[in-house]
């Protein structure tokens, strides 16, 4: 029995960045807030509080703060909550993922301009909230081909279509040539980033080649359930798991390859643990 483990696991360079920026404050500087959980990693976000950075949920709750330095989030937040932060003279720290801030300014230019905006994405996730929060016209979310057959609009209308980071590129090709045989007068712009583009074709080769797969990922990250759909429609027995905790493997004598991914916001450390255990339990 053999383990393939994804050589595009764990955290990106926007959830690096987000994540050291929060650990370079601590010691640094009094009450510490990020504007939502930094990341999608409850095991993250759990080691964060306990050396006391809080996490802020909603606008209400910023209301209430009146001091210290508050660290946006990976997925960014809404121009409204920006502009609120300013107008209390708070110190901010920006950790929002790079890829993320370019689609805001490219939905910002395109509805200066007069053209309606399409989101393919989650349209509850913070980081599609955060996108359409930046049009200043007509906007619309679409989360699968499915809504994307049922989409209409006049057809003289000018459009720029953008997706989410992290929406499943199969998905988005797929939704993509649906709005463009409707015949609409239509800019695409993929703006999925690459590291989620190369994470999810070497993770639907490996679920296509092994018995089992695990995928490592936070319940709440968008990336990471993503991934687990793919890969199960490759491979039958995919396990989609937080921590080594949850892993429950029945592993047969007819299993003979094992497959390891994980979503971007996964820490290193859960990866090793989990690929050491099955590793073990293999020999």
């Amino acid at each position: 029995m053999e383990v393939i483990v994804a050589e595009h696991a764990g955290f990106c360079f926007g959830v690096t960045k987000a994540v050291d920026k929060v650990y370079e404050q601590i010691g640094q500087k009094e009450n510490i807030y990020t504007y939502g959980p930094i990341i999608h990693n409850e095991t993250v976000v759990s080691d964060l509080e306990k050396k006391g950075v809080k996490v802020i949920e909603n606008d209400d709750e910023l209301e209430n703060i009146e001091k210290g330095t508050i660290i946006i989030r990976s997925h960014g937040i809404c121009k409204e909550t920006y502009e609120k932060i300013e107008s209390k003279n708070l110190e901010y720290i920006d950790a929002t993922c790079p890829f993320v801030k370019r689609i805001h300014k490219i939905v910002e230019k395109e509805s200066a301009d007069g053209k309606t905006i399409i989101v393919i994405g989650s349209a509850k996730h913070p980081e599609v909230e955060g996108i359409v929060s930046y049009a200043q016209g007509p906007v619309y979310v679409i989360e699968s081909p499915e809504e994307a057959e049922k989409f209409e609009i006049d057809k003289g209308t000018e459009i720029c279509v953008v997706s989410q980071t992290t929406f499943n590129y199969n998905k988005f090709n797929e939704t993509v040539e649906i709005l463009n045989s409707k015949g609409y007068n239509i800019n695409i712009v993929n703006t999925i980033c690459s590291a989620t583009e190369e994470r999810q074709t070497e993770a639907e080769k490996i679920a296509g080649r092994v018995d089992v797969m695990i995928v490592i990922g936070g319940a709440h990250s968008s990336n990471s359930r993503k991934l687990y759909e793919i890969c199960n429609q490759k491979c039958a027995h995919t396990y989609f798991i937080q921590t080594l905790d949850d892993l429950h493997l029945d592993l047969t004598d007819e299993v003979k390859l094992v497959g390891i991914t994980a979503g971007a916001s996964t820490p290193k450390n859960i990866i090793e643990e989990v690929q050491n255990y099955v590793r073990r339990s293999i020999i």
